[in-house]
């Protein structure tokens, strides 16, 4: 049976990944364990199928409280045509001024940080959802692909996600997204984004911990039934972190806690939304 090459393609994007962000994550990393020791939060954004590195961080195991995807469900597809189909996603996530109203009722406080995932760049959800937070005082980072930097600028404020963000985490994934080429087939195919994003993802989370562990600092975590806890980690065991109940109570008091910081600062108006749609929707992007 022949091969296409895609998990050898995918193994030599995260080794080259791996050697290119060793220092950025690093201080991301610093970063992320600074705000989750001060009652912080580690929010992730993204639409599309670049919403799936955030369902992937929070919650799964493996993962920690402190933790906040931001997940609007008019950013996300439950069908592919229809009510709540693709094409609605991604006419509203190239319309300018819509997220912020999403953005308006989440606990974003400053200090906190945020990631965005694109794999473009270029979308309007994408880049206000950085614009909003970095004037709210986050630190903001950007996981997208820099192979697309030379691409125009489709927002009215002519800047890509990479040029708003603090930090900037490459994919290093091909502008096609797609990496492998199979003879007599018209286009690539094996989307890579999404597994690369996810990696580094983790990879950083991992980092975090491992900064707040030498700090003397665990979290709440799922943990598999089928794993092996290390019972010298204080107020942690099978009794807390193998119960999801006590996941979701950590996960809800931190959530309260930074709600409670949010509403301290007044709402803004509402942004007024461009109701006029496209003839056509352009190509999808993330």
């Amino acid at each position: 049976m022949a091969t296409s090459g895609y998990l050898r393609g995918v193994s030599e994007l995260l080794a080259a990944a791996a050697a290119r962000l060793d220092d950025v994550l690093d201080t991301v990393a610093d970063q992320c364990a600074t705000t989750l020791q001060e009652g912080g939060l580690i929010h992730l954004f993204g639409s599309g199928h670049s919403a799936l590195p955030a369902l992937d961080a929070f919650p799964r195991y493996g993962s920690y409280v402190g933790l906040h995807p931001l997940t609007d469900p008019r950013l996300l597809w439950h069908t592919v045509t229809g009510p709540g189909g693709v094409p609605e996603l991604l006419w509203l996530e190239r319309a300018e001024h819509y997220i912020e109203n999403y953005l308006a009722h989440q606990p974003l406080n400053a200090g906190d940080v945020l990631l965005v995932y694109s794999h473009s760049g270029r979308n309007a959800a994408a880049i206000e959802t950085a614009q909003y937070a970095a004037e709210r005082g986050l630190v903001t980072v950007a996981v997208t692909s820099l192979a697309n930097a030379d691409l125009p600028a489709t927002h009215s404020s002519g800047r890509r996600l990479a040029e708003i963000c603090d930090y900037v985490l490459d994919t290093g994934v091909p502008r096609a997204d797609a990496i492998v080429a199979i003879p007599g087939w018209h286009a690539p195919l094996g989307a890579a984004s999404t597994v690369v994003t996810c990696a580094i993802t983790h990879e950083l989370l991992t980092r975090t911990a491992a900064r707040l562990s030498d700090s003397g600092v665990t979290l709440p975590t799922f943990v598999a039934p089928t794993a092996r806890l290390d019972a010298a980690a204080p107020g942690q065991g099978p009794d807390t972190d193998r119960d999801p109940a006590t996941i979701f109570r950590a996960y809800r008091q931190r959530l309260l806690a930074a709600q409670a910081r949010a509403l301290q600062t007044p709402l803004e108006p509402p942004a007024q939304i461009p109701l006029e749609p496209p003839a056509q929707a352009p190509p999808c992007e993330r």
